[in-house]
């Protein structure tokens, strides 16, 4: 019987299956315990990430930018290892998602916007290899959400049919973006919400 049930997850990182990886709260905690000026930093990064994250620049470029464009009392091994210990797992929607990979055979794909560093470290720290096939990442493909071309190149890799494909997001224009190019998708708000949207399109684990 023929069905519409999704063959493949797209799937974003922070606000998904993690945190996020550098954002404003994050920065601003980062600036108090540092004791940096939050507003210059702020000003710095925005005028720079968006390059780190497209893969144009190394983790230490950026922080040459961003922090240490001036003499500071503390090392950037101190700074770097802080930065990435922020990264936590979000368990519910990671059980949930290995769990429908293994049921219904699912090829599972990250499509994000990190830097390499960030992304790498975030892979291994939370095993995400073991459940996602394969990692789209703005500092891997050199396209960063919300250029279409990197779901494009998502959707080459995975060779499955754009109507075979769901996407999860937490950024509302991301999925509009997504939408318009016929990938169906979640805005995902929280886990119970999106367990109830993928339990509509056929991808529960109570059958």
């Amino acid at each position: 019987m023929k069905t519409n049930r999704p063959a493949a997850l797209f799937l974003d990182v922070g606000g998904v299956l993690l945190t996020n990886g550098w954002d404003r709260r994050m920065r601003k905690k980062t600036a108090e315990i540092f004791h940096l000026d939050q507003e210059e930093m702020d000003e710095r990064h925005h005028l720079t990430f968006d390059t780190y994250e497209l893969g144009k620049l190394s983790l230490d470029e950026y922080l040459n930018r961003a922090v240490f464009y001036e003499e500071r009392p503390f090392s950037r091994e101190e700074f770097k290892a802080f930065m990435l210990e922020q990264s936590q797992p979000l368990p519910q929607m990671i059980g949930l998602v290995r769990s429908l990979k293994k049921a219904y055979g699912l090829r599972v794909a990250v499509v994000s916007n990190e830097g390499r560093e960030l992304t790498i470290y975030r892979i291994q720290k939370f095993r995400l290899e073991e459940f996602v096939d394969f990692f789209i990442a703005s500092s891997f493909v050199h396209f960063r959400k919300p250029d279409a071309d990197i779901y494009r190149i998502a959707l080459d890799v995975a060779q499955v049919p754009v109507e075979q494909v769901l996407y999860i997001e937490d950024r509302l224009m991301f999925v509009e973006v997504a939408q318009g190019m016929g990938i169906r998708s979640i805005h995902h708000t929280g886990f119970d919400s999106t367990r109830g949207n993928l339990a509509s399109l056929g991808l529960s684990l109570t059958e």
